[in-house]
């Protein structure tokens, strides 16, 4: 069994992954290094002398300005700072909700207060959505095919906003949000919007049954089987095929939403942690609590057939690199999967040991392929600044140069990772009508190319 023997080892301390380019991740030491690289681009350089200095002395005052708002208007600073916002001390659903729209370069993230930010970078308005329901935000999911809808999961019922992005308003109306909510469903933890955007399912660990929702008719249709528990975890297939739901007990549940049948699936140790599908929904990767490999089940278009076993496809136990600054040991208990949407990145949030400094929480990235072969090969780790953990990450849906992973940190900061390389499924051309050549890379073909797994075909 292949580990993580073959990935190059972790930056040295005070260094932070920045980017990949030309096949590897690319480290810098601190935001001033970020600044540095953007401006040494031409862009830059084309600005007058006389207008950059002018313009940063006014940023500088204004920064000076800004700095008396936390004390003049205590009440209206907001901390970012995650924490482990778990109804009913469940812990089984991540903080820091955070969701990408599938069509646009917007975003909406909540914060402690269980206000709802949405950030647009072609627009000045940041609205906030604020409701009394909206207690305990668990999860936020963007309707597709939409621009407007925008689920949440609350303590005791479902809140779906639908903000006009053309508004100006700062702070919609309650008036905006349908309330969902059904007798002994609560508290709403995971939610997912079918691909069409046509349903919307909704779980509670304390509900064994799923809910699926017809949000134009505020109606819902339980969907209830014995055993397991409640439901802690939702994911639906890209080619909406299949949904994967697990529970609190060492079971998990894949069900096909034709005839809505399912197939149950018990686990060893513990309960299903995490699970993310690929692009065409055909594979499932998942990871279970208290264990440190990836399971694959893979699904064929067979109608009535059900896999047989799952794969193990990679192991990340603990293992030792050595470092200027010592030894560190990265692996362990995996405690959330990503997959890009071409299928060409996998993110793996790596738990560690927080009391620990030799042993941090990390994320492990892959490259992966799906076709024709199902393959894994290292990629390397993306950290973050001193004393910050990942709490949260996924992948931006339509990012057009590779991928793009947003990571929330446990110090209340949200940075986005991008990962440049061409597409093995869509061709990329440049400028003289063909792919651009690689650069050179300092390791050996045979160290990048290492498969950690790769899918035999007999």
């Amino acid at each position: 069994m292949c580990s993580l023997a073959l990935f190059p080892p972790p930056l040295p301390s005070g260094q932070t992954t920045m980017c990949e380019s030309n096949n590897e991740l690319l480290p810098g030491t601190n935001t001033e290094d970020r600044l540095r690289l953007s401006t040494d681009s031409p862009l830059y350089l084309a600005v007058p002398k006389w207008l950059s200095v002018s313009s940063g002395c006014i940023l500088a005052l204004l920064r000076w300005v800004s700095s008396f708002h936390g004390s003049l208007f205590p009440h209206l600073t907001v901390s970012f700072a995650c924490s482990s916002k778990t109804p009913f001390n469940l812990q089984i659903c991540f903080s820091y909700p955070f969701a990408w729209h599938p069509h646009t370069d917007k975003f909406a993230v909540a914060l402690l207060d269980d206000s709802i930010k949405i950030y647009n970078p072609k627009s000045a308005t940041t609205p906030t959505l604020k409701h009394r329901l909206q207690r305990s935000v668990a999860a936020v999911q963007w309707k597709p095919l939409c621009a407007s809808a925008l689920a949440v999961a609350c303590q005791n019922c479902l809140l779906v906003w639908h903000v006009d992005p053309c508004s100006l308003s700062t702070r919609p109306s309650s008036g905006c949000a349908q309330v969902l909510s059904h007798p002994g469903h609560s508290p709403v933890t995971s939610i997912a919007w079918s691909p069409s955007g046509s349903l919307l399912l909704s779980a509670s660990p304390m509900d064994t049954a799923m809910m699926v929702w017809d949000v134009a008719a505020e109606s819902c249709v339980p969907l209830q089987r014995v055993g397991g528990g409640g439901v802690t975890f939702l994911t639906w297939s890209p080619d909406g095929s299949h949904v994967l739901a697990s529970t609190p007990s060492a079971v998990f549940r894949v069900w096909e939403t034709r005839m809505w049948t399912c197939e149950r699936w018990p686990c060893v140790k513990g309960r299903c942690q995490s699970g993310c599908w690929s692009p065409d929904g055909s594979r499932l990767l998942f990871t279970v609590q208290g264990e440190t490999v990836i399971y694959a089940l893979t699904f064929t278009d067979t109608q009535g057939y059900w896999p047989q076993a799952a794969a193990v496809v990679a192991d990340l136990s603990e293992t030792t690199f050595n470092t200027p600054d010592g030894d560190i040991i990265v692996g362990g208990e995996i405690q959330s999967l990503a997959w890009d949407p071409r299928g060409e990145r996998l993110a793996v949030l790596l738990k560690g040991h927080p009391q620990a400094a030799d042993r941090p929480a990390v994320i492990a990235v892959f490259k992966t392929r799906t076709s024709p072969i199902f393959e894994l090969l290292p990629c390397g780790f993306v950290q973050g600044e001193p004393g910050a953990e990942p709490r949260l990450m996924q992948f931006h849906p339509n990012f057009q140069h590779g991928a793009l992973l947003t990571v929330c940190w446990s110090t209340g900061r949200i940075t986005h990772v991008p990962f440049y390389f061409l597409s093995a499924g869509v061709p990329r051309y440049g400028l003289s009508g063909s792919p651009s050549l690689p650069c050179a890379q300092e390791r050996p073909d045979d160290f990048v190319n290492q498969s950690l797994f790769t899918e035999l075909i007999s």
